[in-house]
């Protein structure tokens, strides 16, 4: 699915295509909609980047179990190559 914002709804609200992103995933983060890894894709930074977001904005981070697998499975993955 495509979402297109006008260009005149952008320059009304004063913020980049980029930041809209931003705050998209952070609301759908904190709203426990998206994970940490799907946000951080969503807004375009790095799993890091995206948590330093949240931290300024005194977000707390949600880490579940499945987050925590997917870190494992992740690492598990790196020692292989």
């Amino acid at each position: 699915m495509s979402l297109v914002i006008p260009e005149e709804i952008l320059q009304a609200a004063r913020i980049s295509e980029a930041e809209l992103r931003q705050e998209i995933a952070v609301m759908l983060f904190e709203k426990e909609r998206l994970t940490l890894e799907q946000a951080s894709r969503f807004a375009g930074m790095s799993r890091l980047q995206f948590q330093h977001l949240l931290a300024s904005r005194q977000i707390p981070v949600h880490y579940d179990v499945e987050e925590f697998e997917e870190d494992l499975r992740t690492l598990r993955e790196l020692r292989r190559l």
